[in-house]
């Protein structure tokens, strides 16, 4: 019995009560095929670090400068996946310690920006993210936000950002978005920010993954600073990373701890270990390859069955359906999605009329039914469904669809 298995007879001894609930998610996610873009399966190896005795250590620090003894292990585990990431996206320096992308960009603004900085980052209706500066995120609250918008085409309009750089003369420029389906011209908001005295901040939170494929382009050597989160595309444990050159290296773990978090989560450290030296293989890239062809093709077929995909289609795994005109909602189609076994989520279009938890869209994402092996076949099957769902077909139609594509590509 390994340890995996041995804890899991633990906790169902001790706990049954949560043990179920594990259970019951394990199930749903075999069971389920999901679209969310933000989503993925990590590997077993990923998930075992979770469960390894290191999550009971402290180790408030960096490796050789903790706060507490006995932290050898933890120290070479950390320098493992700090090498390792340096080492996959080709960055001088990496901080592996964020609990997520959010503690990642707060971080980041702390020590670029300062408290009451002013920061330029894309609105969350217009594909940017909560830690971009929208007004209930702390970012929005610590700091002097100003948000821009992208244009008709759903593509970002880089004079509307030059204009209000201009007037608003943040330190820190934001280049990223969490619902952005087109490639990012990372130069380009450099060439403002330099214009502008300001720094430029490259959020690859959803295509880390790609980026670190060497399929879409990479903002490491033009930004000053770069984060991410370590699931999604680059397929690890739920976590942040931040990237940076050496010269603000130190503002960036200044900022990191002791200025937004204490003690690192190793266990989750370990994982991102795990995880980039998955990413460092060669048959990353073509899962990577793959991702991308299945988003590709998943946008030109529901363009080809009538509905329309923000910008006309996608250059990584996002595609954006604009439901406006379709007589539902994004909430509604995702109740009848995991009606139907399928996750996918709501989610704003630009210029969205409809409130947060209705939405006018549909964020779709083929990270992880990619991970299970699917191709332009499988997705062809999962667009059927997605439209007749659009449509108001009884979900009920479409649950042996994805019962026997589940079992045919089971979780790994």
């Amino acid at each position: 019995m390994n340890n995996v298995e041995e804890n899991s007879v633990k906790l169902r001894q001790q706990d049954p009560e949560v043990a179920a609930w594990l259970q019951q998610e394990d199930q749903r996610q075999r069971s389920t095929l999901t679209l969310i873009a933000s989503e993925n399966h990590s590997s077993a190896a990923v998930r075992e670090t979770g469960q390894s005795r290191i999550t009971d250590k402290y180790a408030e620090g960096y490796p050789s400068r903790r706060y507490y003894g006995g932290c050898e292990v933890a120290d070479g585990v950390e320098e493992l996946a700090r090498d390792r990431a340096m080492k996959l996206f080709g960055a001088e320096a990496a901080n592996v310690q964020p609990h997520s992308g959010t503690t990642a960009n707060l971080a980041a603004l702390m020590a670029l920006a300062g408290p009451n900085g002013r920061i330029v980052g894309m609105s969350l209706k217009d594909g940017g993210h909560l830690s971009h500066g929208h007004p209930r995120s702390a970012t929005g609250i610590l700091f002097e936000p100003k948000q821009y918008s992208v244009k008709a085409d759903g593509r970002i309009d880089l004079d509307e950002v030059r204009d209000l750089v201009k007037a608003h003369k943040p330190q820190v420029l934001i280049a990223g978005g969490s619902a952005y389906a087109r490639n990012i011209d990372y130069q380009a908001f450099k060439d403002i920010a330099v214009e502008h005295d300001a720094l430029l901040l490259a959020d690859i939170a959803h295509p880390a993954g790609l980026i670190a494929a060497g399929l879409v382009p990479s903002p490491v050597g033009i930004a000053d600073v770069v984060t991410m989160t370590t699931h999604k595309t680059l397929r690890g444990p739920r976590g942040g990373m931040i990237l940076s050159s050496k010269e603000v290296a130190k503002k960036i773990n200044s900022a990191v701890f002791p200025g937004s978090q204490g003690g690192p989560l190793v266990q989750q450290i370990a994982g991102k270990a795990v995880a980039f030296g998955e990413a460092l293989q060669p048959e990353f890239r073509t899962y990577q390859e793959n991702v991308r062809k299945n988003a590709a093709f998943l946008a030109t077929s529901l363009i080809d069955h009538g509905l329309k995909v923000v910008s006309g289609g996608t250059d990584n795994h996002i595609v954006l359906v604009d439901l406006q005109g379709t007589g539902v909602t994004g909430a509604e189609v995702e109740e009848r999605a995991l009606e139907a076994g399928l996750a996918v989520n709501k989610n704003a279009v630009p210029n969205d009329p409809l409130p947060p938890m209705v939405t006018s869209g549909l964020r779709l994402g083929t990270p992880a039914v990619t991970t299970r092996g699917f191709g332009t076949a499988e997705i062809e099957q999962l667009v059927d469904m997605i439209v007749g769902l659009i449509r108001g077909t009884n979900p009920a139609t479409f649950r042996p669809i994805v019962k026997a594509l589940s079992e045919a590509y089971p979780l790994p």
